[in-house]
């Protein structure tokens, strides 16, 4: 395991702290956690349920829809056609969602913050609006996800929406909001926690979890989510790990309040292939 980065979790700490819009666990919405997950492997149709109702027992959608960059993040996730290697088509409409989504996030001082430290490591414009197409560039500059098939993805649909391959395997969907959402449509079935270690079962304070679903048909035995933090503060952390590294898959190790993540970055030519924390000491490690 890499040794903890001491400067990004610094860093990470900071836009936690100055996270305004995330949402209080038991105030703004409450999580159900129930049984431990069975195990699972990726693309099995059919595992031990140990959770009856939804992860999500309540969330505050009017807060939610009261934020400006929640709610056009929202407005985002129906964009995206879903299936690998069938070509996105996006719309005149969609690009200026994408760019409302974008000039939202800037206003926030999480992505000011951002936009600071990668400045100082000479990795970003000192303009917001070259930083703006540089973010744009980065995660909704579409690519085929398989060599030479048709731009069927990119690093937003992946990261936050989520796909699935051949109705086998689910892909990405890291996101709280689409899985809450996903959840009330009764399109994701939770089946339950992964535990850590030295934790045997999380709190339901929690605000980063290790979850096992099933989504159109499909089981992803272990996924980890950051839950209740606002889209600009994952926005603003992969983007500093994506900008800082060169490699096609970088994984940093920090401390952001009491959870120890490692947080896997994998770049897609100069796009964000995906990314998402892992809840480090969970026993799959």
């Amino acid at each position: 395991r890499k040794a903890l980065n001491h400067e990004l979790s610094k860093l990470f700490n900071e836009m936690w702290d100055m996270d305004v819009n995330r949402l209080m666990p038991g105030k703004d919405y409450t999580i159900d956690l129930q049984g431990k997950a069975g195990a699972a492997h990726p693309g099995d149709s059919a595992v031990q349920d140990s959770a009856a109702r939804h992860l999500f027992h309540n969330v505050n959608e009017e807060r939610l829809k009261s934020i400006k960059t929640f709610a056009t993040f929202i407005s985002l996730l129906d964009n995206y056609e879903t299936s690998t290697g069938i070509a996105e088509v996006v719309t005149p409409e969609e690009i200026v969602e994408n760019n409302c989504f974008l000039d939202a996030i800037l206003a926030t001082e999480v992505m000011k913050l951002a936009h600071e430290y990668l400045l100082k490591k000479k990795r970003v414009k000192p303009n917001l609006a070259d930083f703006k197409y540089q973010l744009y560039d980065i995660w909704f500059q579409l690519y085929a996800r398989k060599e030479g098939d048709r731009p069927d993805s990119c690093g937003f649909e992946h990261v936050f929406v989520g796909e699935t391959r051949r109705g086998k395997q689910i892909l990405g969907l890291h996101n709280w909001v689409q899985f809450y959402l996903q959840e009330k449509r009764n399109q994701i079935d939770y089946k339950g926690y992964v535990a850590r270690k030295n934790k045997t079962r999380p709190d339901k304070d929690d605000q980063v979890l290790s979850i096992q679903f099933s989504w159109k048909g499909s089981v992803k035995p272990i996924g980890s989510t950051f839950i209740g933090v606002s889209p600009e503060f994952e926005f603003a952390l992969y983007t500093v790990i994506f900008l800082l590294a060169e490699e096609r898959v970088t994984r940093e190790t920090v401390k952001i309040e009491e959870y120890e993540l490692q947080i896997v970055v994998c770049r897609h030519g100069h796009h964000i292939g995906t990314a998402y924390p892992v809840l480090l000491s969970t026993n799959s490690e």
